[in-house]
């Protein structure tokens, strides 16, 4: 190392700094009359290209189960229950005796009636053979009009008496028939609400105990007037078809979250709207073969809208939102140039989205590399299908 004229040397790194900055000055020269410095690469997205595809719309329901048949069984007369003649929980078919109540009284009714008939019968042929003397002997003013007119009255009044205890015999049977009360319907049977002993009452607000047909129920779900709104809408500008054989067919789905194995059909959509809720109510039939529903229970139903024929569908990751919570997405153009399309949505299907708005047949939509680049970039698109596979 070489000391200056005066004597001063120059401390070691200063020399180094100086060796350095002329390493950095000679590059920057290479690079100003050599070779340029290369470009950033053109990222690349991986793209999906839109299409029209029929897609079925459904709309999944919360709805509770209730029995297709169901028969409350209450006295029909006064008395006190002498037996209980069948099993709690098990089937019984229609006509099969459930309670028996104490027919003494009721039998006593009947055999009073039964013998008032037979003691107006006995008087009524004195009665009549009395009355057809009288009228033949009226002519001859051997009686008087006064004396066969009674006669007469008596007559008929004795006829009358017949057939009002007649009538209060049917009563008594049909009153003593009550006294052993059956099954109206056939299917299951509930707890019993009294024992022997007690005393049952006609038309009494509790029932005795209640039968269910179970083989077949019903679902019961609430549509609100909105959907059903929309849906009368998309049917009328023929955006949505109702036609097809599967049209009416309804999957159900349990309180655990399995699918019911059967398939449901739905059988009517209410006129009234239920003030409170502002909903109808669509009724739906299942097979319940093995009894898996039963009354009361909290199921969702997916109900077939209908067909859309020309839907667009993207997958959910093309899908993203502005600061005020706008859909939209981002479409490769014809020059590979990336623009943003602001999206109307219907709803989810899997994991797609329906598209009813903001796309069109043919645009490719950014499913992968959307963080990478901006509305004006070029890119390089490549298939998403071609993408997964890599």
């Amino acid at each position: 190392m070489q000391t200056s004229r005066n004597g001063y040397e120059p401390p070691k790194w200063s020399v180094a700094l100086t060796a350095l900055a002329g390493l950095l000055l000679a590059g920057g020269c290479q690079n100003g009359h050599g070779r340029q410095a290369a470009p950033a690469p053109v990222p690349e997205v991986a793209t999906v290209k839109v299409s029209m595809e029929s897609v079925a719309l459904d709309t999944e329901l919360p709805g509770r189960t209730s029995a297709y048949l169901a028969a409350e069984i209450r006295p029909q007369v006064n008395g006190i229950i002498q037996k209980r003649l069948f099993t709690e929980g098990s089937s019984v078919r229609a006509g099969q005796a459930l309670y028996q109540i104490d027919p003494a009284p009721f039998q006593a009714n009947l055999d009073n009636a039964k013998a008032a008939v037979a003691k107006a019968e006995a008087n009524l042929a004195s009665i009549r053979s009395r009355a057809e003397r009288f009228k033949e002997l009226l002519p001859e003013k051997a009686v008087s009009q006064q004396d066969y007119d009674d006669a007469a009255a008596a007559l008929k009044m004795t006829e009358a008496d017949i057939e009002y205890w007649k009538a209060m015999v049917r009563t008594a049977r049909i009153n003593l028939g009550y006294t052993r009360i059956t099954a109206p319907i056939s299917g299951r049977i509930g707890k019993s609400n009294v024992t022997e002993g007690a005393l049952a009452t006609a038309q009494q607000p509790t029932p005795l105990s209640t039968i269910q047909q179970l083989d077949t129920v019903y679902v019961d779900v609430p549509q609100s007037t909105t959907d059903l709104l929309r849906l009368k809408r998309s049917l009328e500008g023929g955006r949505l078809n109702q036609g097809g054989a599967n049209q009416k067919k309804v999957r159900l789905f349990l309180e655990d979250g399995s699918e019911y194995p059967l398939a449901g059909t739905l059988q009517f959509r209410d006129v009234t709207v239920d003030p409170t809720t502002a909903s109808v109510i669509l009724r739906v039939v299942f097979p319940n073969p093995k009894g898996v529903l039963l009354p009361g229970m909290f199921v969702r139903a997916v109900v077939r809208e209908g067909i859309k024929e020309k839907a667009i569908l993207i997958p959910q990751q093309a899908v993203s939102r502005d600061p005020k919570g706008n859909p939209l997405t981002l479409v490769v153009d014809a020059g590979d140039k990336v623009s943003q399309r602001m999206l109307t949505l219907d709803r989810a299907i899997g994991d797609k989205w329906l598209v009813t708005a903001g796309l069109e047949s043919g645009d490719r939509v950014i499913v992968e590399g959307m963080q990478k680049v901006r509305p004006g970039a070029s890119v390089r698109a490549v298939p998403f299908e071609a993408a997964k596979s890599k």
